[in-house]
Order: C-alpha cells, then structure tokens, then sequence
C-alpha cells in the first residue's frame, strides 16, 4: 500500500511530506530495483578502507576476505565493495569525480567534519549548495573523493 496525497497531509513538515511524494510518486513505484545500490573500487589497504569508512559513516563489515572487502551503511540498502589493487590505480577518479553520502540531517554536518578528520580523511572543499545545505567533500586514505552532504527537498 502507498501513501496517497490525503495520507501526507497530517505530516506537520512540509519537507518531509514533499520528501515522500517523491518517494512514492507513481515513476518510484514502477522500478523492481532499490536504484544504485553498491559501487565497486580499488584501494591498496583493505584493513585501513575498513577502519576509515566504519569509523566516519558507521558502515558494517559484510565480508571480509584477502580479495574484497563489503561495508554497508545499517539501515540502508547501500554495499561498498573495495578491492585490493596496486597504487597506481587506488584513488584514480577516471569517469567518477566522486560518490557521496546524504546526511538526514543538517545538524549532523559539524560530527561528520570531526569524524573525516579524527580518521584521516583530507577535507577538500566544504560550504553549503545554498542556504540550509551543507556539504563537504574530502579524501579518503587512497585518495578518492567522497561528498557527504544534507538536501533540503521542497
């Protein structure tokens, strides 16, 4: 069962209403996919990708074997996959200029800040998109860029 308009109309926020007609718009509905769910990428230290990515974004360890390396964000449907590789390829952004992680919360911005830097994480450019949305974009220990960042909808 979808919501329909008369169900968001009790929600008081008109960003999270707005957030779930979105959502559930009739195109959402139609996809038999959860959308883009895993990214694949090379870096030379599994153990160190681990710490650093469970560290700032709270990941858990799906599989941890000498080939990969599977984190996934709890409560989401999202899988990071690392592969060991050589140096020269780790960090090279060929056709990705950089994959992101949206905050729930503006508020949440300051902790994330601290977190990328406590675990080792090189902050590249910060600001906001426009007023209410704030984003930062650092790089990891192999060198690839990474966005976390709040959208206001609506």
């Amino acid at each position: 069962m979808f919501c329909t308009e008369i169900d968001l109309q009790p929600l008081d926020n008109p960003v999270e209403r707005d957030y779930l007609r979105l959502q559930l718009s009739p195109g959402m509905r139609k996809t038999p996919t959860y959308g883009l769910t895993h990214l694949a990428v090379t870096v030379t230290d599994l153990g160190r990708t681990r710490d650093f990515y469970c560290a700032v974004f709270d990941m858990e360890v799906m599989y941890d074997d000498p080939g990969f390396l599977q984190l996934t964000t709890p409560g989401c449907h999202d899988i990071l996959v690392f592969e060991p590789g050589p140096a020269k390829k780790a960090g090279e952004v060929g056709g990705i200029a950089h994959f992101g992680f949206r905050l729930r919360e503006a508020g949440e911005m300051g902790k994330m800040r601290e977190k990328i830097l406590k675990a080792g994480g090189v902050i590249q450019d910060e600001g906001e998109f426009v007023p209410g949305s704030p984003y930062i974009f650092f790089k990891d220990p192999d060198g690839y860029v990474v966005e976390v960042w709040y959208e206001m909808l609506g």
